[in-house]
């Protein structure tokens, strides 16, 4: 049986909620080993002037602590 931590994390992108994604888990990944998955908790955008210029999202890393 393995021990699993979650931590909440949020990141953002210019091109898309995928990319938010994985910028999130890239930064997770500088100072957490063992991630196994990332859960999408929320999405949401920045518009300025009626164009979106960011994505954001809101996500939860699981992890193994060894």
């Amino acid at each position: 049986m393995a021990v699993l931590k979650v931590i909440e994390i949020l990141a953002s992108s210019k091109e898309s909620w995928e990319d938010a994604t994985r910028n999130a888990v890239k930064e997770a990944s500088k100072s957490v080993k063992n991630i196994r998955s990332v859960y999408v908790k929320d999405n949401s955008c920045v518009v300025e002037n009626g164009d979106v210029t960011q994505f954001r999202v809101n996500v939860k890393i699981t992890f193994e602590v060894k």
